[in-house]
């Protein structure tokens, strides 16, 4: 009797034993939820990847859409720009500078009839007392006259509707930050009327000079370049383009 005894002890003991971890009581069945709490976490944290992701991706499909956008108007742009002058359609490209005080006169490439900014940089190595000046006729149409002197330039368009059909003109109404025209027969002068007031050639005088309808271009310039005492050099320089 005495192993009986021990023996239903022994089988208590064992269908009493249980889990003494803390919290283990309170977990009910099969529901494991209490130790896999960081899994949903992680689930959480998966789901907000997804998230962010698709808002990554939409994003870029955004700026896709913007450089596209871009690009057409760029496009539109270029499709606008007027086509180069031909070398027929050039009537003078010079450069005017005094050297010592003496007036001088050269020719310039005929390429910087379409391109203001090669004709800034070239003017700005001229090797003037006081900068140099450049004159640009094209087709008996219209005139740009440009001063350089150092880091100022200083810029006249005779005619802003010729921005419509070339290069430099459109590229001088950029530079003076005026609109296009609606129709190129919207003709009148633009730019800085004063930049000869310091040698000799008032405002009101340049303006009337280059307001002047009747006039030819280069006959226009030659009144600007006889003002400025540059008459006798010029002729030479404009002589090699057969005027």
């Amino acid at each position: 009797m005495a192993d009986s005894h021990d023996e239903q002890e022994y089988d208590a003991e064992l269908a009493d034993q249980g889990d003494d971890r803390p919290g283990m009581d309170e977990v009910e069945g099969n529901d494991y939820s209490a130790l896999l709490g960081g899994a949903d976490d992680s689930d959480d944290d998966y789901d907000d990847d997804d998230d962010s992701e698709d808002d990554d991706d939409l994003a870029d499909e955004d700026d896709s859409d913007d450089d596209d956008d871009d690009d057409d108007d760029d496009d539109e742009d270029d499709d606008d720009y007027p086509e180069d002058a031909t070398e027929d359609d050039i009537d003078l490209v010079a450069a005017l500078y005094r050297e010592d005080g003496v007036p001088a006169a050269m020719a310039l490439d005929k390429e910087l009839a379409n391109d203001l900014d090669g004709l800034i940089e070239v003017l700005r190595r001229v090797p003037g007392d006081a900068g140099a000046v450049g004159v640009v006729s094209i087709d008996s149409d219209f005139f740009v006259v440009v001063r350089v002197r150092g880091k100022k330039v200083e810029l006249l368009l005779s005619d802003v509707g010729a921005a419509l059909d070339w290069p430099i003109a459109r590229d001088a109404a950029d530079f003076l930050g005026v609109d296009l025209p609606d129709d190129e027969d919207d003709s009148e002068p633009v730019g800085d009327f004063d930049l000869f007031a310091d040698a000799g050639l008032s405002e009101l005088e340049l303006e009337a000079i280059t307001s002047d309808e009747e006039a030819d271009p280069v006959e226009s310039i030659e009144a600007i370049v006889e003002k400025l005492g540059f008459a006798s050099v010029y002729d030479k320089v404009a002589s090699g383009f057969g005027l």
